[in-house]
């Protein structure tokens, strides 16, 4: 019998007696069939619909291939796939599953159509402004809108109001390596940069805002906090609030307004002489206690109230850390309006505000997992709207994981994780007369918690809790 021979086969020696040979003839393959998990956890909130709808289509419908929705819902499904730029779409038009999420279908039913390509995708990014019409940008978008979606997502991601909510700020760098609209250089971290303002409740990110880096760093904190607030309590008038955040944020306009509008806040506070002479006998103590203790590090905690001698408008209650580790002082201070009955010094220091550590990796899950640092454009506009395209797709990454894995081994993954235990898996998809079949590996080692995040996303449908 003779052996199949082809033209275009790669040898790779022999295996168990047999010749390994290699060839791209295995028919319409995916690498990213986990795609399809995105797919159900977008129906199960409603992401691409609400965030397409904050955008204005104002090209002919005649004229156009691709719509609107299906624009959004590619750049989306692909930043979360592991896309970062326009220019992967070009080679993901012919993709089978995506095809199959976007509806792109041939007449025939025989294979997937072709998807939007970059120059599409970079209409939809460019993002002119506001009132401006050129000739190949027809889709404009409305940022208070989008602004507003990130909380709605986030107050329906709850069946019921909870007692009390922690929301999380902090700013951080978006090192800029060209000639953008509002590029400066920051001192802090040493680069041209943008200086972007999150701000998050435990997994759930609330805001994205774009911000040139010549500021400081709580500059449009209080206006944030006033649209965010406001919308939390339309929905939950009865919510306790509390603000936390680093020394950054310890501004007097901040706080004035937590007080005035009745939101607790728990922020870090610089240190300075007065305050390590507010504690120099704690500092004491603890260095007594580590020596007792064989060089232990020690803490000791002092509550006072404190005032600095311009910028504060009223005394304030402040926490101070007095700490003695490896044989030198490391005094640490806070400042609150929580009262003591409710938080002792001691809890409200380590179990509260230490917490806020955490709001860094949901910002390395942004920038690094989802390429919320990916500003390259030449207009800050256009920036922000990069900047909300990532976070969309950790808003809808962060759903899957709440929705479909709860309880699993990956209930805590980071995205990153997500998108290579879950989503990048390769499938063959056979299209037939009466269905499309996504033929998984039978070996994939993901398969148990591929089926169980499949069977709660069905449940899920229609119910974003």
């Amino acid at each position: 019998m003779q052996t199949q021979c082809s033209a275009t086969e790669i040898g790779f020696g022999r295996a168990g007696g047999r010749r390994v040979v290699a060839d791209f003839d295995g028919g319409m393959v995916s690498s990213d069939a986990g795609a399809l998990l995105l797919g159900e956890a977008d129906k199960a909130i409603g992401l691409t619909d609400r965030f397409a709808a904050c955008f204005a289509d104002r090209r002919n419908p005649l004229m156009t291939v691709h719509a609107l929705r299906a624009l959004v819902a590619q750049r989306v499904f692909g930043l979360a796939l592991g896309y970062e730029d326009l220019n992967d779409h070009d080679d993901l038009r012919g993709d089978p599953v995506l095809g199959v999420l976007l509806g792109k279908l041939d007449r025939a039913g025989e294979a997937p159509g072709l998807l939007a390509g970059k120059s599409t995708l970079n209409r939809l990014e460019h993002a002119p402004g506001a009132g401006k019409a050129p000739r190949y940008h027809k889709v404009d978008h409305d940022g208070a809108v989008i602004e507003k979606l990130f909380v709605d997502l986030f107050l329906d991601a709850h069946q019921k109001a909870p007692r009390q909510i922690v929301l999380d700020l902090d700013a951080t760098d978006d090192p800029l390596h060209g000639e953008q609209e509002g590029r400066f250089f920051h001192g802090y971290y040493d680069c041209y940069c943008y200086l972007p303002l999150y701000v998050f409740c435990g997994r759930h990110l609330l805001a994205a805002k774009l911000r040139r880096s010549d500021i400081d760093g709580s500059a449009g904190s209080v206006e944030e906090m006033e649209r965010i607030v406001a919308r939390i309590r339309e929905r939950w008038p009865k919510v306790k609030i509390v603000l936390r955040a680093d020394s950054g944020f310890a501004r007097e306009a901040l706080m004035a307004w937590c007080e005035a509008n009745k939101v607790d806040y728990v922020f870090g506070l610089a240190r300075n002489t007065r305050l390590e002479g507010r504690i120099a006998d704690a500092l004491d103590e603890a260095r007594l206690l580590s020596r007792a203790n064989a060089g232990r590090p020690a803490r000791v905690f002092r509550d006072f109230d404190w005032s600095t001698k311009e910028s504060w408008s009223r005394r304030r209650r402040v926490i101070g850390k007095a700490e003695w580790a490896q044989g030198e002082a490391n005094p640490r201070f806070l400042v609150t309006s929580l009262k003591p009955d409710a938080w002792r010094a001691k809890p409200l220091y380590e179990k509260l505000y230490c917490a806020r550590g955490e709001m860094e990796n949901r910002i390395k899950e942004c920038q690094g997992d989802l390429f919320a640092d990916r500003t390259s454009t030449a207009l800050m506009r256009a920036n922000q709207l990069r900047l909300w395209f990532a976070s969309m797709a950790y808003v809808l990454v962060c759903a899957l994981r709440r929705i479909a894995l709860a309880h699993t081994t990956l209930a805590n993954a980071t995205c990153g994780t997500i998108r290579l235990k879950l989503l990048k898996l390769g499938a063959l998809v056979k299209i037939s007369a009466r269905r499309v079949k996504i033929a998984f590996a039978s070996a994939c080692p993901s398969a148990d918690e591929w089926r169980l995040a499949a069977a709660r996303l069905a449940l899920a449908r229609g119910s974003p809790a």
